[in-house]
């Protein structure tokens, strides 16, 4: 997954007014790419989960842009298109970074073909993207070699939730980037999946993508953590962030927030690999301050699979059962062991990131 070649949106090399992305939906079962030909293509995309993970969210609504630009230039229309955009996934901080990044193209625009400047930016957009998952791994494998050297002859376990790999974001991921790294510097390293319920993000594409790879892994439900812990079969747990506030609270996929406390009752470091495009220096608090994106009650309702070769969905619950489908919690800075971000690792705190960002303290 990590070739360099890979990406997981890209412009048609044929046909400059489509954007293909992976339809991830369909993974692990199916691989099968997907056309944006319009903005609300991308809407419908990022609002349900053909695309996941908050830096591909943000890269899709600036080619969304893009797309609107074809369509239509005018100022006014693309504030508007720009509102739709924001409002499909309201807790991943990126979307609104990168659709702010695109809008400061438009209210620039002086001459020229602003779809053309769009194009550039969107595109710059992905290739930074790049290069932050792959400071992250850099940053990050030192974690796991000292682990490996303090255990020789025995494989590195990173427990990680969600998915916050290669399919969330351009390439490398998150979460993964150090893994990925540890992978080609040969070091023995092994993940646990959590399954990440409701939407199965690491049984149906961490745990994919990883064999894709070949790293040795195993998927496991996501109430294992605790216990895997209790008996020393972690070693870390690396997980990404879709908002994380300029004091270090960390907002991630539902059920981070309880891997952090048994990490913390078993005395075992909680890292988040955090791009530097997640961090809202708008915030501190994260419980109070980060909204918390609530989606559709079939979700938890239904189980989608495959059976005899096509795809499915099952119910698993009683019709009419009450449901709640919050779809990320907020793990406090006091329970994260440090956050690895393209520019090296910090404390959860406004003063370790700021020292590693000493260009935001002004917005902070």
């Amino acid at each position: 997954m990590t070739a360099e070649t890979f990406r997981t949106i890209w412009l048609d090399a044929d046909d400059p007014s489509v954007v293909k992305i992976i339809d991830q939906r369909l993974l692990p079962h199916e691989f099968k790419l997907h056309d944006l030909g319009s903005w609300q293509d991308a809407e419908t995309a990022i609002a349900d989960m053909y695309v996941r993970g908050a830096p591909l969210i943000g890269a899709t609504a600036a080619w969304g842009l893009y797309l609107a630009a074809l369509e239509s230039p005018e100022s006014v229309a693309m504030h508007a298109v720009a509102d739709r955009l924001l409002a499909a996934r309201p807790t991943a901080v990126n979307l609104r970074w990168a659709i702010e990044r695109i809008m400061r193209v438009v209210d620039a625009h002086a001459g020229g073909e602003l779809a053309d400047e769009i194009r550039r930016d969107a595109q710059a957009i992905c290739d930074e993207d790049v290069e932050i998952s792959r400071g992250i791994g850099e940053h990050g494998v030192a974690l796991l070699e000292a682990i490996a050297a303090r255990k020789p002859g025995e494989p590195v376990n990173v427990l990680t939730h969600c998915n916050a790999g290669a399919l969330a974001t351009i390439n490398y991921g998150t979460a993964t980037a150090p893994v990925y790294i540890a992978q080609q510097r040969g070091i023995d390293v092994h993940v646990w999946v959590d399954e990440t319920r409701p939407r199965n993000q690491g049984s149906q594409l961490t745990a994919w993508e990883l064999a894709q790879s070949g790293v040795p892994h195993t998927l496991i439900v996501d109430n294992a953590g605790g216990h895997l812990m209790q008996h020393g079969l972690v070693d870390i747990v690396i997980v990404g962030t879709d908002r994380t506030t300029r004091c270090g609270d960390v907002a991630n996929k539902i059920g981070t927030y309880l891997k952090a406390l048994a990490a913390f009752d078993n005395d075992i470091p909680f890292y988040v690999g955090l791009p530097s495009t997640t961090i809202d220096w708008r915030s501190c608090d994260g419980v109070a301050e980060i909204p918390i994106e609530e989606r559709d009650a079939e979700e938890v309702s239904h189980v989608h699979g495959m059976r005899e070769g096509a795809p499915t969905m099952v119910r698993t619950t009683a019709p009419g059962t009450p449901i709640s489908n919050y779809a990320f919690d907020v793990t406090p800075a006091r329970l994260v062991t440090g956050l690895i971000t393209e520019r090296g690792i910090c404390a959860a705190s406004e003063d370790g990131l700021l020292g590693l960002f000493p260009e935001m303290r002004d917005r902070s």
